[in-house]
């Protein structure tokens, strides 16, 4: 029997396919209105379900600055213009009350040091509990198995013991594991990684790599991966934006980024890389 397209089959994959997140022009100032410093300077994005968008570029670059905005997280100086809207919610604008309404709900966050993000005096059975009580309106109970669910999930050893015990008895390759079990708490459809692996070695970077492609396959999360390097990009990207002075340089999928490069800065970017004579091979 051949297959049969339906209008239904078609809408659906068409929102399937349809950017959850849209970055357009967005720029971004520091500082008062007669000394305002340009930190980003007009860019646009898009981040669609099952797919991790990288964000590269040096320090300084924009990056983390650009993934603050989507939260609403920049100082109180800022002055942010364009337009940054999730699905049909323009969330430049916003009031701190309807971001918090968003915060964790809708879009969630992982930094690059889960010692500065996870508090040291709570169990990690509290915070992983705390969002759900009030976002998902679970009961204790609930809200505990849920907990276990999401640690077994990311691959914490012993999730119900883990429940009781704090940030500080845990390795950091674990305790970033359980910032990303607490920033799928609610089932987020938008995931931001801020130099996720930076603070952590090479062998448990890579399982951290990997946990987020599972993720967003499994769970068809659209992520923005925001890293200085490209090696990174590498092992999960399916699309890079590559940054430098607050504007992006290039854009395209990952295998064209590596392969065939049309901006210097992003050749510079990766004839830093080590083995970076490799990369084209691997992406081919």
């Amino acid at each position: 029997m051949s297959d049969i397209t339906t209008p239904q089959t078609a809408d659906a994959a068409a929102a399937a396919t349809a950017p959850v997140l849209t970055v357009d022009e967005l720029t971004i100032g520091i500082g008062s209105r007669k000394n305002l410093k340009s930190i980003v300077k007009g860019i646009s994005l898009t981040l669609t379900p099952g797919r991790i968008q990288g964000l590269a570029g040096e320090s300084g670059s924009g990056k983390t600055v650009t993934s603050l905005a989507m939260l609403g997280l920049l100082p109180s100086n800022a002055v942010v213009g364009g337009s940054i809207r999730l699905n049909d919610t323009e969330l430049v604008g916003m009031t701190h009350r309807q971001l918090n309404e968003i915060r964790g709900r809708r879009i969630a966050m992982i930094f690059q040091d889960p010692s500065s993000s996870l508090h040291p005096q709570l169990t990690v059975g509290v915070q992983l509990t705390d969002h759900v009580t009030r976002h998902l309106k679970l009961s204790k109970k609930q809200a505990r198995a849920h907990a276990i669910e999401l640690l077994e999930r990311v691959r914490v050893p012993n999730p119900a013991e883990a429940l009781a015990r704090y940030p500080h008895q845990f390795s950091g390759g674990q305790r970033q594991r359980i910032a990303i079990a607490i920033a799928l708490a609610c089932d987020p459809i938008v995931l931001l990684a801020d130099e996720p692996t930076t603070a952590l070695d090479v062998t448990v970077q890579a399982g951290i790599l990997h946990l987020l492609r599972d993720l967003a396959d499994e769970r068809q999360l659209a992520v923005l991966l925001v890293t200085h390097d490209l090696g990174v990009m590498s092992a999960i990207a399916d699309d890079i934006a590559v940054m430098r002075h607050g504007e992006v340089v290039e854009s395209a999928v990952r295998q064209e980024i590596f392969a065939n490069p049309q901006h210097a800065y992003t050749r510079e970017l990766l004839a830093s890389l080590p083995g970076a004579a490799g990369f084209e091979e691997a992406t081919e």
